[in-house]
């Protein structure tokens, strides 16, 4: 093993005078081209190009002497310091830290970053870095070959966003550019590179924050969720109403408690693409997107689509509203991770299916209803759960009963998750 392991981060600036004696003092160094270009490494020193950072793990154990390790940025941040430190390589590491590339991005943007949210996109976690920058309305996106700007902007096709794309921080080719997610796609872009992803609604009001990143206290500081009909407002700008406008009773599908149980079964998280069909007055679509997800609300009733983008306003959160009949209008929407089904019978429960979401639900007003929708479910590849939910309401000024519902509750795992 390595005598000494020293992991130093590099932002462009002068190295400190630790990582100069580190450097001076190495047998063996590791990291890109233009890291083992710098003067400051020894002439004598075996040198490693970084690209498969467990390949560079077990040549650094096997060798006997002083190992440094050359990262853009902050190595301890989304760095090779978690990778080399892994047990299956077992190496001690020093680290001299730089800043990082996500804070040197937002300096050269001029903006303020303690609450952004941060992800990572690789090819095989690009469509959830995605989903993260649909749903919220400041990201920074640290990127990789074949998961860029370019790649971004594709898949957020539909969803206007605008760009800051950071090219190679800290060197002599360090370029800033400002456009339309529209746009993106048309450029060649140099790797490294950060991107911060901004739109979908005003910059949130960071004042008086004291956690950074997304504020668990939820937008509007709204608590809790499953809320009451009441709390959906009447829009003044559309001129429509919330669930009691003067349509009668809400529909069965948008009562709290189903969408309390709806809610529960989908589990909507950060990362996610959630596919509201029938979305109604828009409850469950906004308290998905309350959650960090992702949300896709189809309804085929203008009105209905009103009243959800009206929700979204009113909460402060992100939900892209589609117009359109399920099942044809689902053909052209991104993939979904969970999916509620408001309405549509088989025809759309077997839509979905066809999608292979983790897990999809629905509900049915009859038993009959019921079970035509699980059996469409498990045909095609799902596990079926169902539940019969009856939920009653009472006055509580006179402790009589004012509204009751029974609904059959449909949840479905794909059969490959199952445990």
């Amino acid at each position: 093993m390595a005598d000494r392991v020293t992991v130093i981060g590099w932002d462009g600036s002068p190295l400190t005078g630790a990582a100069t004696a580190a450097l001076s003092a190495a047998t063996l160094v590791a990291g890109a081209a233009h890291h083992l270009a710098l003067p400051a490494v020894p002439p004598h020193a075996e040198r490693i190009r970084l690209g498969s950072i467990d390949l560079a793990a077990r040549r650094i154990a096997g060798h006997r002497g002083s190992a440094v390790v050359l990262a853009d940025g902050d190595p301890g941040f989304f760095g090779v310091v978690r990778n080399l430190r892994a047990p299956e390589h077992g190496l001690e590491v020093e680290v001299v830290p730089a800043v990082s590339s996500v804070a040197g991005a937002f300096a050269r943007a001029g903006m303020p970053w303690e609450d952004a949210q941060i992800v990572v996109a690789h090819p095989r976690t690009l469509r959830r870095a995605v989903n993260v920058c649909r749903a919220h309305p400041k990201v920074a996106v640290l990127t990789s070959p074949g998961a860029g700007p370019a790649e971004l902007a594709l898949l957020l096709e539909g969803v206007h966003r605008t760009f800051v794309v950071c090219e190679e921080l800290g060197t002599a080719r360090e370029q800033v550019s400002v456009l339309t997610s529209d746009n993106a796609a048309d450029h060649a872009w140099r790797d490294p590179n950060v991107v911060i992803v901004i739109g979908g609604g005003s910059e949130p009001q960071a004042t008086g924050a004291w956690i950074a990143g997304r504020d668990p206290g939820g937008p509007r500081g709204v608590r809790g969720w499953a809320l009451p009909r009441e709390a959906y407002p009447w829009d003044t700008a559309t001129g429509v109403g919330g669930a009691d406008d003067g349509r009668g009773a809400s529909r069965e599908g948008e009562s709290p408690g189903l969408r309390a149980a709806q809610l529960a079964r989908l589990g909507p998280r950060t990362g996610d693409l959630v596919w509201d069909i029938g979305s109604g007055d828009g409850a469950l679509a906004v308290e998905a997107a309350r959650f960090g997800a992702a949300v896709l609300a189809v309804d085929e009733d203008p009105a209905a689509c009103a009243r959800t983008a009206a929700a979204a306003r009113a909460f402060g959160v992100q939900v892209q509203v589609v117009e359109g009949r399920a099942p044809q209008v689902l053909e052209r929407l991104p993939e979904p991770d969970v999916v509620r089904i408001g309405g549509g019978g088989v025809p759309v429960v077997t839509a979905v299916t066809e999608r292979r979401p983790e897990r999809i639900v629905t509900h049915a007003s009859t038993r009959d209803e019921a079970e035509a929708l699980g059996a469409a479910l498990a045909g095609n590849g799902y596990g079926v759960r169902c539940s019969l939910l009856q939920s009653v309401e009472l006055d509580t000024t006179a402790w009589s009963e004012r509204e009751r519902t029974v609904v059959f509750l449909l949840s479905a795992l794909r059969s490959d998750l199952a445990p």
